[in-house]
């Protein structure tokens, strides 16, 4: 589908979740590096994780999309 016919909902959808490496460290915050997104089926019976990175240590989190940037 060309560009001047696409509608609304032929654009990609916003992840549902963000994925988040988290790093803790001894006597300072946790570190917090953006990894990927969530996006919920259209059936709402699952989840589609995509990673940009795979993390060798920590956890992975999750998180609902916010306007306020992590710093």
């Amino acid at each position: 589908m060309t560009t001047a016919t696409a509608t609304k909902t032929d654009r990609p959808k916003l992840p549902t979740h963000i994925a988040y490496q988290v790093q803790d460290r001894e006597d300072k915050p946790s570190f917090w590096t953006r990894i990927g997104g969530v996006w919920e089926h259209a059936d709402g019976q699952g989840f589609t994780l995509q990673l940009s990175v795979v993390p060798l240590d920590g956890r992975i989190t999750l998180r609902v999309p916010s306007e306020k940037k992590k710093s």
